[in-house]
């Protein structure tokens, strides 16, 4: 039976770890607060070196190794956020480091966690293929397991964040947390109500991986999908970790697609940070439920950082469809001499700028003398674009515009 964690491990965790991670910024979002309708804060664990709260946790355990187990090394499996971790702190304290990751890891994961001074061994389709091979060879040459969320010291060390929040905001009344094994809510929570019983813990689950809910309100379930939030798209959550929450964790609430896409995006633009899905996803649930949290001093965590590039561009453009400042517009017009001048004269009349047309003369439903002519185009508001298709439609052209995507759609 695994040891009980009190907020005393959790205190001693913050003391082996102090001056090796940052203790990040815990800071009220007017603005955030302004649309919610709750004072929002904070916590900023996207700003630590490698970018996630996983440091914490994969330090604290780290620390408590015997000389004997530094010297034979440690093993994790990961692709993510804990495989940078424990390789991380592993060099820094001169521990030998294996990251067992699925053979499909895209090749820049590899590579950062190799720069970290780790061995990575790409074993198996999925993870859970990797994770048994990582096993595997924890028994076959004595490494240390370290497990990225079901291992009391690395609980406790996840805990540390909920000191912090509590320490710099101690009148909070509800802390949102996001959930993926559920390490860091756990800890949060042992931490959390030690120091306030009568504080709210609100968990939070992509509505495609919602295993710790199904879990603890006894109801089957069908996990996976392509969720911007794969840093909590777990399929089987901690067995320890299961019990901390089913007895601390007031409720745990699931958000949609979209809604992590708008918490992202939002957080670029009045934040100017950079911030996962996951370590979005306690803002989307508050974006999502406004009256749940309304009048209330809220505290979530921006639990990680790490977002491929090109994913967030995508993030943002799709914002800003969201927001009807980008169209696309389908405008059907005769296939003649300065049809065309006269449709841009039109986006010029309205300072909409085009970014892309596309004439279809062939792969249409209109007459042959005519043409339907696409065109992506974007504005400084959604009310330009409206007036430009109003204007257009004046004109005796016929304007079909593309469906919009709204703050309730996935993908």
């Amino acid at each position: 039976m695994e040891r009980e964690i009190s907020i005393e491990d959790i205190r001693a965790a913050a003391a082996r770890i102090e001056g090796a991670v940052v203790d990040t910024p815990m800071s009220k979002s007017r603005t955030l607060s302004e649309i919610v309708g709750a004072d929002i804060w904070l916590k900023f664990e996207n700003l630590q070196f490698t970018a996630a709260y996983k440091e914490r946790g994969a330090l604290n355990k780290l620390r408590q190794l015997s000389p004997e187990e530094c010297k034979r090394g440690v093993i994790a499996a990961s692709a993510g956020n804990h495989a940078q971790a424990v390789a991380y702190h592993g060099a820094r304290l001169g521990i030998p480091v294996t990251i067992v990751m699925p053979a499909p890891t895209p090749t820049i994961k590899v590579e950062q966690t190799e720069g970290h001074g780790a061995h990575c061994v790409l074993e198996g389709k999925v993870f859970d293929d990797a994770y048994a091979h990582a096993q595997a060879l924890a028994d076959e040459k004595g490494y240390v397991f370290v497990h990225p969320f079901d291992d009391p010291d690395v609980i406790a060390g996840q805990g540390t964040v909920g000191l912090e929040m509590l320490r710099d905001v101690p009148d909070l009344d509800v802390l949102v947390v996001p959930i993926g094994g559920g390490g860091l809510m756990s800890g949060i929570a042992i931490a959390a109500k030690a120091i306030n019983p009568d504080i709210e813990l609100v968990g939070v689950e992509a509505e495609m991986f919602p295993a710790m809910k199904c879990i603890i309100e006894g109801k089957g379930t069908i996990t996976g999908g392509d969720t911007l939030a794969e840093g909590i798209a777990v399929k089987e959550p901690g067995k320890i970790t299961r019990a901390i929450i089913a007895d601390l964790v007031d409720r745990i609430e699931l958000v949609p697609e979209a809604a992590i896409e708008h918490a992202v995006a939002l957080l670029v633009g009045i934040e100017k940070t950079v911030v996962e899905g996951a370590g979005a996803a306690g803002l989307a649930l508050l974006l999502d439920q406004p009256d749940a949290f309304k009048g209330k001093k809220v505290g979530t965590v921006l639990c990680g950082g790490n977002i491929d590039p090109h994913l967030l561009s995508n993030v943002l453009v799709r914002e800003l469809v969201r927001a009807g400042r980008i169209a696309r517009l389908k405008i059907a017009a005769e296939d003649r001499p300065g049809a065309l001048a006269a449709i841009t004269a039109k986006f010029h009349e309205h300072r909409v700028n085009i970014l892309e047309t596309n004439h279809h003369r062939i792969f249409n439903a209109l007459p042959a003398k005519d043409t339907l002519i696409e065109v992506e185009c974007e504005a400084r508001d959604a009310a330009a674009i409206d007036r430009l298709v109003d204007a257009l439609e004046e004109c005796g052209f016929n304007v079909e515009r593309a469906d919009r995507l709204s703050a309730a759609e996935g993908h």
